[in-house]
């Protein structure tokens, strides 16, 4: 058996720009030398599709890597470093089944399903203001849908979005292991954390009637019981609105970009919401957003590879739907797929994604209703490309479209 240090390794470039608009000949390239394990400027990569899933349900040998990425940006005494050491994507143990237990019941399927109205209206509204424009940039339309419904499920104004938007923009580079961005992280959280503090006072002065209590009432409550401390109450809600928004804006944004070569797939949105479903599901694993950090807190012995306890080890999910070893003709875009959730988006284990549910529904409902009222998307200049570490995605995705006047019942059921 041989130590990860000692194996001859492909390297991936996944901090270069480069790779980051066109990962698929690195990984291929990789494939050829190993058949699940890369290396990259920060640690270790797992490429392949079964091992990202093997490795990942190991919950109590891997665990979250905030801390090492905090020291990695030189950000141990900022704002932003003590945010990301004590986020719930860091927390382990008790401490973790805590501050998620009060947070799950809000992001229930059953739950999901009884926001998809108010997710339709928040589209809706949205669509009716940017259709007329008949060309605009998609990325910065698609910015203002989830943060939206967030809103809407904390009882905040949706006149916030712009005042705090250029700060969500810099909380989505928090992993992209550049320490140039980490000024404006430090700013970001700042503003956030401002924020979410002023959003509980003021509530705290407006208590809801419980027939009306929305996300924000639950978690209040649940902090003046004891069950959270203050601090962690307002974590939890810069972690919401920053959850809320880059992950799936993105999510949502490269889905466009890929059905403007499929128009017939696009077309058939308009019409069939089921089949949206499938559409988003197939997208998840086509060309998704995240790369997971995770450290080895013990010795890991894993396909005749030795793993020390410290090694830092990133499993991007964000490509491992393309893996020929585990998908059947994975570069190709089929909703018709049987094994149409054969995808590791959301991640496994303890730590999977909470908000997955709303997730899907919000993107389900935007694309079915967004696919009605603009027939016929097609750019009109390049699209950038997110870095690749952290929450990956496009930067800007300009384009034209000819307005449709079909319109749906938003509060129908879905």
């Amino acid at each position: 058996m041989q130590v990860i240090d000692e194996l001859v390794l492909p390297d991936l470039p996944m901090d270069d720009p480069d790779f980051a608009s066109n990962p698929w000949p690195h990984l291929a390239a990789a494939r050829q030398q190993h058949s699940w394990l890369a290396k990259c400027s920060h640690g270790f990569v797992v490429h392949q599709f079964s091992a990202i899933k093997e490795l990942l349900w190991q919950d109590d040998k891997l665990q979250g890597a905030p801390a090492d990425i905090v020291a990695m940006m030189g950000a141990e005494d900022t704002e932003w470093g003590r945010f990301q050491k004590h986020s719930l994507l860091a927390q382990t143990g008790a401490a973790h089944q805590r501050i998620r237990s009060s947070l799950a019941p809000a992001f229930t399927p059953r739950q999901a399903m009884q926001h998809r109205p108010l997710m339709r209206t928040v589209i809706s509204e949205l669509l009716d203001e940017w259709v007329p424009k008949q060309e605009f940039d998609f990325e910065d339309f698609a910015s203002n849908f989830p943060i939206g419904v967030m809103c809407s499920l904390i009882g905040a104004s949706r006149d916030v979005i712009p005042e705090l938007r250029s700060s969500m923009e810099a909380f989505g580079l928090s992993f992209s292991m550049d320490r140039a961005h980490l000024p404006a992280l430090e700013q970001a959280m700042l503003k956030l954390d401002g924020f979410a503090q002023s959003l509980v006072k003021d509530r705290k002065h407006r208590r809801l009637p419980a027939d009306q209590s929305d996300l924000l009432e639950v978690l209040i409550e649940t902090q003046e019981r004891g069950d959270l401390t203050e601090r962690e109450l307002y974590d939890l809600l810069v972690f919401l609105f920053v959850a809320g928004y880059d992950t799936s804006k993105n999510a949502l944004t490269l889905l466009m970009s890929v059905l403007i070569d499929r128009p017939d797939i696009y077309e058939r949105c308009a019409e069939d919401l089921a089949y949206c479903r499938r559409v988003v599901e197939e997208n998840f694993r086509y060309l998704t957003t995240s790369t997971i950090p995770r450290t080895a807190v013990q010795d890991i012995e894993f396909r005749d590879v030795r793993i020390p306890k410290g090694t830092v080890l990133f499993f991007p999910v964000s490509i491992s739907g393309r893996d020929p070893t585990a998908i059947p003709n994975p570069d190709s875009f089929d909703p018709s797929r049987k094994e149409i959730k054969k995808h590791l988006t959301f991640g496994l284990g303890g730590h999977i994604c909470l908000g997955q549910f709303i997730a899907r529904a919000q993107i389900e409902e935007g694309l079915h209703l967004i696919a009605q009222r603009m027939s016929n998307p097609r750019r009109t200049g390049p699209s950038q490309w997110r870095p690749f570490f952290g929450v990956w995605g496009m930067k800007g995705l300009p384009i034209a479209f000819d307005p449709a006047d079909y319109r749906q019942d938003v509060t129908a059921d879905a």
